[in-house]
């Protein structure tokens, strides 16, 4: 890993807030996800589970975690399960973890092998009434590759039929949701490094650059500060690109006059940062790009006062539309007449700002948290409305990430420029 070490309670506490929402003597078993082949002989690089990483801090193939509460043998109560180092595959892959390594990172008591996992697990299986079984319940999934959790499922099932089971994924999607302030510590992590960057970018950024070329300055900036790299594909989109929500091909060059939409964030300990500004090619935004910009940064002030414990998702999307529709009378985007006549199903301001305007964030960048029902403290989430206009060629999106408090929410991203003014004086050579 290039970080540095997380403090192990992070996962210790994390298991035992899984383990209180288990039902009497049930056992939890967590898979790792696969090793995916591309072409040839080449795999990708390899991605932990995120509900096993969660539970372990472990990055590591082949992993598992078992947890049984009311196993009759007190130290097997929970175990992480680690493939063997092997001298062979070493000299061609690199070192795998040791026991006493695995125990350092997770804070777990017993470590097994996995060659010897078949000799016990049949026995803690047969003495438990439940088995929790885990998958990707995620709801922005769309893929549906029968992936290894999947698999350990229908292994499961057909080896223990008589036995029920319980859906993990359910008390991870409520637990996940909410962060403890040891996570919160390290996603804050990811944003000082991606503040850092933004900094840096905007020093380089000027007329004539090539978006890859600031995305290389991203990465560059990302792995000096011991970042993992990436928490997705950064984002380099100048001039009309910037209307392309997930434009990846960053490809083209920054032209004087126009803006540039960047939306990146760092990695670190498995926790991500995701950030997104808006800024002028050339240093100086025009007065037109400035009306606009400061209509968006309108939004993401009242879409911060609005994220509080209490409201949903739902009800806080509809209450951002609403001062959007105001918003875009004022720039000249819409009139009162088309806020008249609006169709319910397809408010007119939708024309201009067609994505939602918060997601949960944090081991997945896309987090897992309700939608529906009411916001909770400790949660983390973005705040990234938008301005996007065909007829001027012209995309703005303004994000920072923010943690849910009892008293309100608190900007994790509060130190980064954010206003005409912090980005103007920020571009200045």
């Amino acid at each position: 890993m290039k970080h540095l070490p997380l403090k192990q309670d992070i996962f210790i506490q994390n298991r035992k807030r899984f383990v209180s929402q288990m039902s009497p003597n049930s056992i939890a078993i967590f898979v790792s996800n696969d090793e995916t082949p591309t072409n040839g002989d080449a795999t990708y690089k390899f991605k932990q589970n995120s509900d096993l990483y969660w539970l372990t801090g472990i990055t590591q193939e082949d992993t598992m975690m078992i947890l049984y509460p009311d196993n009759p043998d007190p130290k097997y109560r929970e175990v992480l399960v680690l493939v063997r180092p092997n001298e062979i595959k070493e000299k061609w892959d690199g070192k795998r973890l040791r026991a006493a390594e695995g125990k350092n990172i997770s804070g777990a008591g017993m470590v097994i092998w996995l060659d010897t996992l078949e000799s016990v697990l049949q026995t803690w299986v047969h003495q438990a009434d439940a088995i929790y079984l885990d998958t990707n319940e995620n709801d922005r999934k769309s893929v549906l590759l029968r992936t290894r959790d999947y698999r350990f499922v229908d292994e499961m099932r057909e080896r223990f039929p008589l036995h029920r089971f319980e859906r993990a994924a359910k008390i991870m999607r409520e637990l996940r949701g909410i962060k403890t302030p040891l996570e919160v510590e390290v996603i804050q992590e990811a944003i000082d490094i991606t503040d850092k960057t933004f900094r840096r970018v905007m020093q380089f950024v000027r007329p004539g650059v090539m978006e890859y070329e600031i995305e290389a300055e991203i990465m560059h900036s990302f792995l000096s500060q011991r970042a993992t790299g990436e928490a997705y594909g950064s984002i380099i989109a100048s001039g009309d690109r910037a209307r392309i929500l997930h434009y990846v091909s960053n490809n083209q060059e920054c032209r004087d006059g126009e803006l540039i939409l960047m939306d990146f964030g760092a990695q670190y300990g498995g926790y991500n940062a995701d950030l997104t500004r808006t800024i002028p090619v050339n240093g100086k935004f025009t007065k037109r790009q400035k009306e606009v910009y400061n209509a968006c940064l309108h939004l993401h002030n009242y879409a911060k006062s609005l994220l509080k414990p209490g409201i949903s998702l739902v009800q806080y999307t509809e209450k951002v539309g609403e001062e959007a529709s105001k918003q875009f009378v004022k720039i000249g985007l819409l009139t009162k007449a088309d806020l008249k006549n609006d169709d319910a199903e397809n408010k007119s301001f939708r024309k201009y700002l067609y994505h939602g305007i918060s997601h949960h964030l944090g081991i997945d960048v896309h987090d897992l948290g309700p939608r529906v029902e009411p916001l909770k403290p400790g949660m983390v989430l973005t705040i990234e409305p938008g301005i996007y206009i065909e007829e001027e060629q012209m995309g703005i999106r303004i994000e920072n990430n923010v943690w849910i408090t009892k008293g309100g929410n608190k900007d994790l991203m509060k130190n980064i420029p954010i206003t005409v003014e912090e980005i103007e004086a920020g571009m200045k050579r």
